[in-house]
């Protein structure tokens, strides 16, 4: 069976509303990390999730994310949510550039991670693992947190 990328967009163009807070940020090419990244975790369980934080690129050069994964969900993409017509329309972000230098912000409302049809309910505090895969090929492991708000809220 062929599968396709599975794509990321649509939480990392977002602004940033989550306050700076220190976070994991796990890559493999040494400037590309997820920092302050997490799972809203949901009231109950939830054949769908997502996922926010802040691809921060301290690369010399453009980095692009193509797609996503993670061992704990059956599919892993990157939306982006916008107001159209006054309506809240959600759609998928085939490619995500990230300025050297730059960052991108996933964000409720914003752009984000559609984490769908996870292996169990995530636990408050469990560390999530996902790959973040870029254009070149390059696979970049990152973590996100599951909890209630995101890293830094009400401080």
């Amino acid at each position: 069976m062929h599968m396709r990328p599975i794509l990321l967009a649509l939480p990392l163009l977002l602004a940033a509303d989550i306050a700076p807070a220190a976070g994991p940020a796990i890559d493999s090419l040494g400037c590309l990390a997820m920092q302050d990244g997490w799972i809203r975790q949901p009231p109950a369980p939830r054949p769908m999730l997502a996922g926010f934080g802040r691809i921060a690129n301290g690369c010399a050069g453009e980095q692009v994310v193509v797609g996503a994964r993670s061992p704990r969900f059956g599919e892993v993409s990157l939306h982006e949510t916008r107001m159209v017509d006054g309506v809240s329309r959600m759609r998928e972000v085939e490619r995500l550039p990230v300025a050297a230098g730059g960052e991108a912000l996933l964000r409720p409302s914003g752009l984000h991670l559609m984490l769908m049809r996870p292996d169990r309910a995530p636990a408050e505090g469990e560390r999530v693992p996902l790959v973040l895969v870029l254009a070149d090929g390059t696979e970049v492991p990152v973590e996100l947190v599951v909890a209630k708000e995101p890293p830094g809220h009400g401080r």
